[in-house]
Order: structure tokens, then C-alpha cells, then sequence
């Protein structure tokens, strides 16, 4: 969940007004600030999560690895002022996901006794964390259901029609494989899904990257594939 006061969501208006304050409820909890190497795993899937990270800038990345071998990659996160581990704090769960440090990062470890303390102190804080935790969840499901009950073309073009309109909450890798497991897939149908929709002239390799090549001709074939959105405009 992202520390700054949220821009959505019901209370949204009264964090904007009261950010100082849950800044530095969460700050008293820092215990220590350090500096990670890129590729460091910051919380490992299946661990116990002692204490809670904050990162405020920096790229990171979330991966889940099924016992089959087959991995499921978020995407990527360009991180301002991000906390890692809330969701494990509250339910005392292992660590759901990997979070991984895509470049060498400055954390700051917060004490997950003291935001309990913090937290029976200032209920408020907990009405935020209410909130952030509310809609990162209904974000990250409406991903994981799209990938699940979609073909990978159809979620291949809905991604760059949200990347299109900068509302995607998470971004895409430059590698081919690592992009199949963000479609949870494998690189063989990644690319072939890819080629299908260069063949309908919807999209285009500019320098290996993917690109929107006709806006129309997306829109209308993610409204085809039955996503009738209201993101369609």
C-alpha cells in the first residue's frame, strides 16, 4: 500500500488533509534504514513477516511461484513512499507473494510492535490502513481474475489500453519471459498471442517494446472479447 495520502476512495479528501499526521505516526515506528543490492528479496513467499518495509522510491517487483514450478509475476512497481507486509501484519499470515528489489534500494524497516501500539493509539491510522489495504486488494483481484478468466491476447491489449491511459497500477518488464509470467503464461504462447495481435494490426514492435498501433482497433477488439468497459472512451 502507498504511504502518501490516497487520491481515491471514499476518504480520500480526508487523508489529503490529515498526511502529516500518518506520516509521522509511521516514522516513530522506523527501527532501522539500510541500503539493499538489486535482485535482494525483501519478503519471501511462504516466510513468516516479522516487521513491515517502507521504500519510498525505487523499483521493485512481485512474483508468486506455484508448486508446479509455474510463476506468476505481478509486474513492476515504481515505488513513493510504498509499504510491504501490511496485509501479513493484520492476519499474522506467511508472506503471500516474493517482493523483489529491481535495482539497489534504501528500505526502512517499520517495527511491527510498535505500529500495533501506534495503531490501538491512533485508530485513525487504522481507518488508513483500512482503506489502502481496500483498494490495493480490489486492484491486484480484478488483475489476477482478468488473467484468469481472459485469453492472454485480450489481457495482452486491455494492459496497454490501461498503460494507454495511465491507470495500470503496475508496469510491464523488457524481457519476453518475464512479461509471459506477468500474462501467466509461458514464453512460447506470450509470443504467440503477440504475434496474433500484430497480424490484426492492432499493435507494433518499435525497438522490442510493444506498442498500440491503431487505438480504434484495440478498443474494439477488447470490447469483442466481452470487456465492455467503462474504460472504453
Amino acid at each position: 500500500m502507498q504511504l502518501k495520502s490516497l487520491n481515491k476512495g471514499r476518504f480520500s479528501t480526508y487523508w489529503q488533509s490529515h498526511d502529516n499526521l500518518i506520516e509521522s505516526i509511521i516514522e516513530q515506528c522506523i527501527v532501522e534504514k539500510k541500503i539493499v543490492d538489486e535482485k535482494t528479496i525483501l519478503f519471501r513467499q511462504g516466510c513468516k513477516v516479522h516487521d513491515l518495509i517502507l521504500v519510498y522510491n525505487g523499483t521493485i517487483s512481485i512474483r508468486y511461484e506455484a508448486a508446479n514450478g509455474r510463476r506468476f509475476h505481478l509486474g513492476t512497481v515504481d515505488c513513493d513512499e510504498h509499504v510491504f507486509g501490511e496485509m501479513e501484519f493484520f492476519t499474522s499470515y506467511q508472506c503471500q507473494f516474493d517482493i523483489i528489489a529491481e535495482e539497489a534500494l534504501t528500505i526502512s524497516v517499520v517495527s511491527a510492535d510498535k505500529l500495533y501500539h501506534a495503531l490501538i493509539e491512533h485508530p485513525k491510522l487504522a481507518l488508513f490502513f483500512a482503506s489502502a489495504i481496500a483498494i490495493d486488494y480490489q486492484d491486484t483481484l480484478d488483475i489476477f481474475l482478468k488473467r484468469t478468466l481472459y485469453s492472454i491476447c485480450y489481457n495482452i491489449a486491455f494492459d496497454l489500453y490501461q498503460h494507454h491511459l495511465n491507470i495500470q497500477p503496475v508496469n510491464n518488464f523488457q524481457k519476453n519471459y518475464l512479461e509471459a509470467e506477468r500474462f501467466g503464461t509461458t514464453d512460447r504462447v506470450y509470443r504467440r498471442a503477440v504475434n496474433e495481435l500484430i497480424k490484426l494490426d492492432i499493435v507494433l514492435k518499435n525497438e522490442g517494446k510493444l506498442e498500440i498501433k491503431n487505438i480504434d482497433k484495440l478498443k474494439e477488439f477488447i470490447q469483442c472479447k466481452g470487456e465492455i468497459s467503462d474504460l472504453i472512451i
